[in-house]
């Protein structure tokens, strides 16, 4: 088997499998031997490799050795939320097979067919109708959006009967994962705070929806103007549809392409609870965007999250 790995420093959070453990899985999932194993670049959580296997080509993604609280299990909660992402399926990756054993390698792995077109990163770049790529994702997200659940939560546990339960357990993992990375958590604390403060306010949401948390432009694949591919739905979860990261993204630089979300997605609403939600969410991606700063290394741009959460906190107040 030909084997190329990404060359990185001991205690990288992002670990290669070895040669003999990727044949290994891949003997467990098709039965015979990759003529080839070629880890890919740019995403900064699972390991990810395009593997042949003579005739047919396929992803295999390995789950980090070790995670944060609001890191865990990711690759489970996507296996899990797979069949309700049922109105979105010609776009998304087929899952041939997965592995939480921890039998052959001690990380969750699962197997992916490809998906075409381009990287959206690349993709992006060539736009010459930005505003057009933006509406296929509002219109994609409100189709997920429509999808209805029983509870809130994460989809492979634990779910909540209410949804300021679900939120103040988030901040809560949040908080004690700011800890341990040595950083600090008062802001964090804070935002907890308030959240109690106005669980009735949160509890203005009574029906679970679908998010897929990470559905932008590093998640998608293009093909020219069109959007072909939708992937990496491990942040999924069931909440308020105004706490998915589209829908923070989609806000987050006003008067640029990005408005035209809103023209396939709906506009947000304006009542004061909404409002009140909205800015908590913020808050809430600002605690988890500081800890992947701190885990990717990125070390010189975490004040300048502080000074964000900052300026959040001053509108729930």
């Amino acid at each position: 088997m030909r084997y190329e790995s990404i060359t990185r420093p001991d205690g990288a959070f992002q670990q290669a499998l070895t040669a003999p453990q990727v044949v290994a899985v891949c003997r467990r999932g098709f039965g015979r031997e990759p003529v080839s194993a070629v880890e890919l670049g740019g995403g900064s959580f699972n390991t990810t490799y395009r593997v042949d296997l003579g005739g047919e080509t396929v992803i295999l993604r390995v789950a980090p050795a070790r995670s944060y609280r609001i890191e865990r299990d990711f690759m489970r909660h996507e296996h899990a939320s797979l069949p309700f992402f049922a109105p979105i399926a010609d776009l998304m990756p087929r899952t041939l097979f997965v592995d939480f054993t921890h039998d052959l390698v001690p990380r969750d792995y699962t197997f992916q067919t490809m998906l075409g077109g381009v990287s959206g990163a690349e993709g992006f770049r060539a736009l010459t109708d930005k505003p057009g790529f933006f509406r296929q994702v509002g219109e994609i997200v409100r189709v997920v959006h429509e999808v209805r659940g029983e509870r809130f939560g994460r989809p492979a546990g634990p779910t909540h009967a209410t949804w300021s339960e679900a939120v103040l357990s988030t901040v809560d993992d949040t908080v004690a994962d700011i800890r341990d990375a040595g950083l600090d958590d008062s802001d964090m604390r804070e935002v907890g705070v308030l959240a109690a403060k106005n669980a009735a306010v949160l509890d203005g949401v009574t029906e679970p929806r679908l998010l897929h948390g990470d559905l932008w432009v590093p998640n998608v694949r293009l093909d020219g103007e069109r959007i072909v591919g939708v992937f990496d739905h491990d942040r999924a979860s069931w909440g308020d549809p105004a706490a998915d990261w589209s829908v923070y993204e989609a806000g987050r630089k006003p008067g640029t392409a990005r408005d035209a979300f809103w023209d396939t997605y709906g506009r947000p609403s304006t009542s004061p609870g909404a409002v009140w939600r909205s800015a908590l969410y913020r808050a809430v991606h600002l605690g988890a965007v500081r800890i992947e700063r701190h885990r990717l290394g990125l070390a010189d741009t975490i004040p300048a999250n502080y000074e964000d959460m900052a300026r959040v906190l001053a509108e729930l107040r």
